[in-house]
């Protein structure tokens, strides 16, 4: 709650509440501050449900030792089929992830010669050029894919565009190297010079002044990590930036764990005291719990950081083992993951209308019940009052 909601709930109340507290109240309102905002993780993560999961690598992806067995599993199946494009992207995808972007590329404009003119084309290709670092390339395929399909994967490629040009527009004039954190961090409730703030100036340029879709950009950057690499500091670091400018809904535990993880990604010492500074800035006026003005400091958030990222990488590594097994036993890794990992979710059967009737009827009957007790009840109860004093007359 910010102070001056705070100061309009103590006058709304002030016919019921001893004048002197009102003073004191407003008073202390300065004092108390850090109480403006009062999130907790718990809802941070409702607004943001895969956010931590992401940052932390608690999710669905595959080991490398699977890449490399559906490297070979593709080349095998290739040599009898050759009308299926999706067994060109799955080679391609499986070269990039063991980082062989050279062979990715060259697989899927194989693919694009057999079968020109595809979204996943353009879109897988221009992906392999970003992560090989030929930005410029990457952001020419990347259009091309927008132009074809503007909606797919919820408009992820959108803010790849956008994301990519925000990083061009940070390199050092003349030269490929990109200085990281990217931005110099933002405050509560501003973007600063930030990828939350190119947003809001790109999109103010192109929509005529319209407010910036920060949410829709978080669930974009989120997409990437999920199919990309999700312990990128670039994608870290615009993930954080982007959960601290969301106005209205910023998530900044959320971000302060991006900033962290950003720092355990990098190399340099200044970067990773950048990004250590980003993450403690991102707490300024966070408070412990909600009933309290004891500050959220930056050691004691990481603490409970490092036991996500345990438990994360505990469960990661029961994918990986149940992966290795199937590959070391000669099993179809893709039948057994889908069949262990995709299964959807049991739907218990619905009721048949005469059960349902029969359970309704049930239900009426045990209230009749209750309710004559009751009546049964209070009536013995007034009969025994009413004797009780007649006898004590």
């Amino acid at each position: 709650m910010d102070p001056t909601s705070a100061l309009t709930k103590v006058l709304a109340m002030r016919r019921f509440v001893w004048p002197g507290a009102a003073v004191l109240a407003l008073l202390a309102s300065p004092l108390v501050a850090c109480l403006w905002d009062h999130d907790t993780l718990q809802m941070e993560r409702l607004r943001f449900p895969s956010a931590l999961n992401l940052i932390t690598g608690k999710f669905l992806r595959h080991s490398p030792e699977f890449y490399q067995w559906r490297i070979e599993n593709r080349l095998e199946r290739l040599k009898t089929t050759t009308d299926d494009p999706q067994l060109l992207d799955d080679l391609a995808v499986a070269y990039d992830k063991t980082g062989q972007h050279q062979l990715a590329m060259d697989t899927i404009r194989d693919k694009d010669t057999r079968f020109p003119g595809l979204y996943e084309t353009y879109a897988n290709l221009g992906t392999f050029y970003i992560h090989s670092g030929d930005l410029e390339a990457g952001l020419t395929w990347i259009t091309k894919a927008i132009a074809i399909n503007p909606d797919a994967h919820f408009g992820r490629e959108i803010y790849q565009d956008l994301l990519v040009r925000y990083v061009l527009s940070k390199r050092e004039p003349g030269s490929q190297k990109l200085s990281l954190p990217m931005g110099s961090g933002g405050g509560p409730q501003s973007t600063g010079d930030t990828f939350a703030g190119f947003l809001a100036d790109q999109r103010s340029e192109k929509a005529q002044k319209q407010s910036p879709n920060l949410h829709a950009a978080v669930k974009g950057i989120l997409g990437m990590m999920r199919f990309g690499h999700y312990d990128s500091p670039v994608l870290l670091e615009a993930l954080g930036d982007l959960l601290l400018g969301n106005a209205g809904s910023d998530a900044k535990r959320l971000a302060a764990r991006a900033y962290l993880k950003a720092s355990y990604e990098v190399d340099r010492p200044e970067a990773r005291s950048a990004y250590r500074k980003l993450a403690k800035d991102a707490l300024t006026l966070q408070t412990r719990t909600k009933n309290t003005t004891q500050p959220l400091d930056l050691d004691t958030l990481e603490k409970q950081f490092q036991s996500e990222l345990k438990n994360a990488e505990a469960w990661y590594a029961v994918v990986q083992a149940d992966e290795r097994n199937w590959i070391a036993s000669g099993e179809d890794a893709d039948l057994k993951f889908s069949q262990k990992y995709y299964r959807p979710p049991t739907v218990k059967a619905p009721k048949s209308p005469a059960a349902q009737s029969l359970r309704s009827a049930v239900d009426r009957w045990s209230v009749s019940i209750i309710v004559a007790i009751c009546c049964v009840l209070a009536v013995s109860v007034g009969l025994i009052g009413l004797r009780w004093r007649q006898q004590s007359h």
